[in-house]
């Protein structure tokens, strides 16, 4: 309606041959501003698209870095939306959760939950420093007093120990695996603040299962899910290129670090920092405001949740209850004492490669997530050259001499990498800037697609006339041109 208000304006100054005036001109450079912003919404959902396609295709460092920017760009105009009279920002939010919930099958592969914790001013690189409360270093003690008199187990908590303990049993066991493996990165820092170990697992399990690259719905990340802004302001910044939110150790740190203020503001209650990890500390602190002795349990206070932040504390309360008493459960932790080594390589090989040669003896689901959670900055389907050091446990050293230089088992890795690398290069996405006079068939016909159909169908193209104009561009797959 606004822009037709102008156009009006605009025909009347014409017809009677009267300059436009200056407020005149101001409300069109206006519009002009939040039309360029709205198409920036446009520009960003293609970018991520194509970003998400790569991914899928198996080029995640090229789809990561497609994404990264297409959210970069989404989030600077929005913020100047919200600053701009007349521009919508609700656009811009639904833009956004549009692009969560396409990426969320790509990333996710399964229903991970994830924290959102809210951004600060400013980034600030947060030093770490013990706990003011005479807290004893223990696996055990928190704030000097043992973690399991600090767990009250109330029907909520014993739900989620009766969900850990069912169908959740295997997804608990991984997770603890996979922290053993991590442990000597990540158990130093929560001894060094004088924090339960219990307390790390119970996060550390519910959060990513223990899965360094693991990233949520929401854009939350890394082994303790730090969302991107609450990331830096916890030091958790982008170097030489590698997020440091996927580093197990810079992310304990943070996690102590955020948790060591939570505390100090909610008088060490322990749920509630919990909830405010998850549910960020601006909800939290609302709610309680004003409340004499706030408690999470309190009904008036949980309440207030969303439902999310009611069932991921007790969770992380249970998980770190089964930590401290798994034989009174029947349950069986993997028994592991893993030392970590570097090993050089002695010929070029990738990740993938290096978990296919070297089996599945020692461990129950094979070495990937190991090494991968051991080298976070190394790209699985990256061929690393001679010489070359990466991070292993121990034991793996000699199989790697016996299976992984030469032989038959290696030799069967390489092969299965290669064909992956046909299929990526067979399913990786084209893009074609439709030029004057294209048609579907045409474009289907001169770069030797499966069909005009296709086309439509990959690009949301419909009938009866599927329209396509000049400038337009098309995602192309399994084109052979």
């Amino acid at each position: 309606m606004k822009r037709i208000l102008l156009l009006a304006v605009a025909s009347l100054s014409l017809a009677g041959c009267e300059p436009a005036s200056v407020g005149d001109t101001a409300a069109a450079a206006d519009e002009q501003g939040i039309n360029s912003l709205y198409q920036v919404i446009e520009d960003s959902v293609l970018a991520y698209e194509i970003g998400v396609e790569w991914i899928r295709s198996g080029d995640r460092e090229r789809g990561r870095t497609e994404i990264r920017h297409a959210i970069d760009r989404l989030a600077t105009a929005g913020n100047t939306c919200a600053r701009t009279t007349g521009c919508e920002p609700q656009r811009f939010m639904a833009a956004y959760s549009n692009l969560l919930t396409l990426r969320s099958d790509v990333l996710a592969r399964a229903a991970e939950d994830y924290v959102e914790l809210e951004p600060g001013d400013a980034f600030e690189e947060i030093s770490l420093v013990p706990a003011q409360t005479g807290v004893q270093t223990s696996i055990r003690r928190l704030n000097g007093q043992d973690l399991a008199e600090i767990i009250e187990l109330n029907s909520l908590v014993n739900a989620a120990l009766n969900d850990w303990l069912t169908w959740m049993r295997p997804s608990l066991i991984d997770a603890y695996e996979n922290y053993m493996h991590l442990r000597h990165l990540m158990w130093p820092v929560y001894e060094e603040a004088g924090l339960p170990e219990a307390l790390l697992f119970g996060i550390l399990a519910k959060e990513s299962g223990g899965r360094v690259h693991s990233v949520s719905r929401a854009g939350a990340a890394g082994p303790l899910q730090f969302m991107h802004h609450t990331g830096r302001r916890f030091g958790l910044a982008t170097e030489d290129g590698f997020d440091l939110r996927f580093d197990p150790a810079a992310a304990t740190r943070a996690n102590v670090a955020y948790l060591q203020e939570r505390f100090a503001q909610l008088d060490d209650n322990l749920e509630l920092a919990l909830a405010a990890y998850n549910g960020g500390e601006g909800r939290v602190q609302r709610i309680t405001r004003g409340v004499a002795d706030p408690r999470f349990w309190d009904p008036e206070i949980f309440g207030q949740l969303p439902k999310e932040t009611q069932e991921y504390v007790p969770y992380v309360l249970a998980a770190a209850w089964l930590f401290l008493h798994p034989e009174d459960y029947g349950l069986g932790f993997p028994v592991l004492q893993p030392v970590t080594t570097g090993l050089r390589l002695q010929a070029p090989i990738t990740l993938s490669e290096l978990a296919i040669c070297l089996g599945q003896e020692g461990s129950r689901s094979g070495w990937f997530r190991t090494l991968r959670n051991l080298n976070p900055r190394l790209e699985h389907n990256a061929r690393l050259p001679a010489g070359s050091e990466i991070q292993v446990p121990d034991a793996l050293v000699d199989r790697y001499r016996a299976h992984c230089v030469a032989g038959q088992r290696i030799a069967r890795a390489r092969e299965l990498h290669e064909a992956q690398e046909y299929r990526r290069a067979f399913r990786a996405p084209r893009i074609y800037t439709v030029r004057s006079g294209d048609t579907l068939s045409t474009i289907a016909h001169g770069q030797r697609c499966p069909s005009a159909d296709a086309i439509a169908e990959t690009n949301g193209i419909t009938g009866p006339r599927y329209l396509i104009r000049p400038g337009q561009q098309l995602k192309l797959f399994g084109c052979d041109s």
